[in-house]
């Protein structure tokens, strides 16, 4: 039997390139939701020292089983096939469910925490990681329980749909949020040199001289240029890039252990699942895109002449998320699209596997505190924009080009949901202009639950594309019914899950807050979105009763490119 080469040459740039977009991962989520504590904000955040500690450690361990596993696999399928360069999946930690968790449950929580239940910031803090811990086992066990199922997952909710709501998080969130939050257009000298690498290597596919990785540079690169502006500033009081925060002392080093700490607070745990069930219309559509993107990358997969077991591959990424969020971990994992890539690289199996034991010592052992005290996002957020573009272009490609209308449609509910993270930063989520509180509330209707208003809205219009009509409808229902309840377009801050009556209720206390009853705030209730999905469906069910005008050869052949 031949021997696998399960090290190759390959291998280093595609571990760097593996290795790196987890990291930049952490990265996105510790700037995201920690800031130094500040007793009069409005908006708190967590500190590092308890995202470095609590969060990030089970959150690496699930990259450690995963990719594991995933090294095995290859292993098996080479000895099985008789085969040498048998390439293993990637799997990492899903950056759009990271914007999604930081944004719409870890914030969110951890604000109705401090204002609701008036807990103390230590304590809002720990009862926020908890929510977040609790959606993450759910939406693994999601996974788990569908794994057997993807592909009947994957014919019953629309291509479209799916890779609509992907591509709008990809591009408004994954692709733009990196350039502010003290990135790339923050630091321009650092930040849009390392892009400069990335789109040179990664996107427009040019190698550099001696093959060096292409996302190493771009790090190694904006590090040097970062310290060495830092240097100039002290030598000659040039003002090249920002002063680094003071981190403050390292934080001592612990084992991730979740179950000591909910146990010594065993009271809490009715209202950790209360709020962690209002997140799941937030949670579950990000589980179930990765596991359609599971199947696709196990496609792709094969389609480069590696042939996994498409139920073992989303079973993997499932019991990872489990096992990460029972450890305290908060992004779950998915299987990357890049397969392809890596086995052009010259990828086996020992880039997954250096990758489980950096990421997974590094969680462990705590060294990411170092890590992102010595790393300036500037340098490492380009990758994300790489990843957002690329998984952009992936749902282009994937996707029939009569069907692109829906993927731009699915991308305006996350514009809004972008729009209101720089309002809710800069301004504690209320603008200061007379009648301004209906934009911000309108923000509010599209931005919450954007993924599942997005999904709705994209596969509601392939299906008329497809001419559909009735099909398209029943999409327009199932939007109605979760409108009624809060699922999507809620138009209170914390988007709870609620009957309409309290909805409404709470929006009328809003209209007359101000002394002047305002009858716009009132439209925005459930009963209204409801209304009008109704409204809409019942136009296309009377459309369908009618015959439609044949259209031409032509235009059938053009219509269905």
């Amino acid at each position: 039997m031949t021997s696998y080469a399960w090290a190759r040459w390959g291998d280093i740039n595609a571990f760097f390139g593996l290795m790196l977009d987890n990291v930049a991962v952490m990265v996105i989520l510790v700037s995201s939701i920690a800031a130094p504590f500040d007793p009069q904000s409005s908006d708190p955040k967590f500190t590092p020292e308890f995202v470095l500690t609590r969060m990030i450690p089970g959150t690496a361990l699930g990259v450690l089983v995963g990719d594991l596993v995933y090294s095995w696999m290859a292993f098996r399928l080479a000895r099985r096939a008789g085969r040498t360069d048998v390439t293993a999946m990637p799997l990492g930690l899903d950056t759009p469910s990271t914007f999604g968790v930081a944004f719409f449950v870890l914030l969110p929580t951890l604000k109705a925490a401090t204002s609701e239940l008036h807990l103390d910031h230590d304590a809002a803090m720990n009862f926020a990681w908890r929510v977040g811990v609790v959606v993450l086992v759910l939406s693994g066990i999601f996974k788990v329980a569908c794994a057997p199922m993807g592909n009947a997952v994957r014919r019953l909710v629309p291509q479209a749909g799916l890779l609509g709501s992907l591509a709008a998080i990809a591009l408004a969130l994954i692709a733009f949020v990196p350039l502010l939050l003290d990135g790339i257009a923050a630091v321009p000298l650092v930040g849009m040199l390392s892009l400069t690498i990335i789109l040179v290597t990664l996107v427009a596919h040019r190698s550099l001289p001696g093959k060096i990785p292409g996302a190493l540079a771009a790090v190694v690169v904006g590090v040097l240029v970062f310290w060495l502006g830092s240097k100039l500033k002290g030598a000659g009081g040039w003002v090249l890039v920002p002063d680094r925060a003071d981190g403050g002392p390292t934080p001592p080093w612990q084992p991730p252990s979740l179950f000591s700490a909910f146990l010594q607070e065993y009271d809490q745990w009715k209202l950790v699942w209360e709020y962690a069930l209002a997140k799941l219309p937030v949670a579950l559509p990000f589980a179930l895109a990765t596991i359609v993107g599971g199947i696709d990358c196990t496609e792709r997969a094969a389609a480069a002449g590696d042939e996994y077991d498409t139920r073992t591959i989303l079973l993997t990424e499932g019991v990872a998320s489990v096992l990460a969020g029972c450890l305290g971990g908060v992004i779950q994992t998915t299987p990357y699209i890049g397969h392809p890539a890596y086995k052009t690289m010259g990828g086996r199996a020992a880039y997954t596997l250096a990758t489980a034991l950096f990421i997974g010592a590094a969680g462990f052992f705590g060294w990411f505190t170092q890590m992102f005290d010595w790393l300036p996002t500037a340098a490492m957020f380009p990758i994300l924009v790489f990843v957002g573009l690329e998984i952009t272009a992936q749902s282009f490609r994937a996707t029939p080009t009569h069907h692109y209308p829906a993927l731009a449609l699915a991308a305006l509910p996350a514009l809004a949901a972008m729009a209101i993270i720089p309002v809710n930063a800069v301004l504690g989520g209320r603008l200061p202009a007379t009648g301004s509180e209906v934009v911000l509330t309108t923000l509010r209707c599209l931005a919450n639950g954007f993924i599942v208003t997005s999904l709705l809205w994209a596969a509601a219009l392939a299906a008329l594309l497809d001419r559909q009509l009735v099909r398209s409808a029943i999409y327009f229902l199932v939007a109605a019914v979760c409108a009624l309840f809060g699922v999507i377009h809620s138009p209170l801050p914390n988007a709870p899950l609620a009957f309409p009556g309290e909805v409404l209720g709470e929006l009328q206390k809003m209209a007359t807050a101000g002394g002047t009853a305002d009858s716009r705030l009132l439209c925005q209730s459930p009963y209204h979105w409801a209304g009008a999905y109704v409204l809409a469906a019942g136009v296309l069910l009377v459309l369908s009763l009618f015959r439609a005008e044949e259209p031409s050869p032509e235009s059938e052949a053009k219509h269905n490119q």
